[in-house]
């Protein structure tokens, strides 16, 4: 085996491992088969669009919590309050660096032949913002309705919405893939 081969057999299994991990796969559906290269530009696509979504909502959010500061009622906000709100602006800054990294790191890498690297680090990032986004909701909702609501009924909204969060963000979509995972591969080549 050359050492052409080699290189190029561990970069097909990854290409392989996450054609399996984004469902498009072989067998995975009725379409016609990408090629490695369209896989990775296509799985590259799809995460600029969703950086562009995450971005702007973080972005606005982390915009609005900086502005908290300096508004007449922070300075009347007690010990605890004021924890919550440096840990949600520290949640902010941390979604914010993880939703707009993967533009740095394709600036950075772009041209040196490591799209399926840079994809596979770009999605990487996504899930990780996408956590310290929903932290960060949570956070700012409980910052919020601490002054709205009276009593524990604040912390319970916010677990009853930080639930929903789970179940929209991360629960059906794992259980959507074991659900496709299950499904026998089709032949339609």
């Amino acid at each position: 085996m050359t050492m052409t081969e080699q290189s190029a057999k561990p970069a097909e299994e990854e290409t392989a491992r996450c054609a399996h991990h984004d469902g498009h796969g072989p067998g995975s559906s009725a379409e016609a088969p990408e090629s490695p290269r369209e896989r990775v530009n296509r799985r590259w696509n799809e995460v600029l669009q969703e950086t562009r979504v995450t971005q702007t909502g973080v972005q606005i959010l982390f915009g609005f919590l900086l502005s908290v500061a300096f508004t007449p009622l922070f300075r009347e906000l007690g010990t605890v309050d004021r924890v919550i709100y440096v840990l949600t602006v520290v949640l902010g800054a941390s979604a914010t660096g993880s939703l707009i990294a993967p533009v740095s790191i394709h600036r950075f890498l772009s041209g040196q032949r490591m799209k399926d690297e840079v994809v596979e680090a770009a999605c990487r990032l996504m899930m990780c913002g996408m956590v310290l986004l929903a932290l960060t909701i949570g956070c700012t909702l409980l910052l919020i309705l601490r002054f709205v609501v009276p009593g524990v009924l604040a912390e319970v909204l916010v677990g009853g919405v930080m639930l929903w969060f789970g179940l929209c963000w991360y629960v059906l979509p794992l259980r959507l893939r074991r659900r496709a995972a299950r499904r026998p591969p089709t032949d339609d080549a």
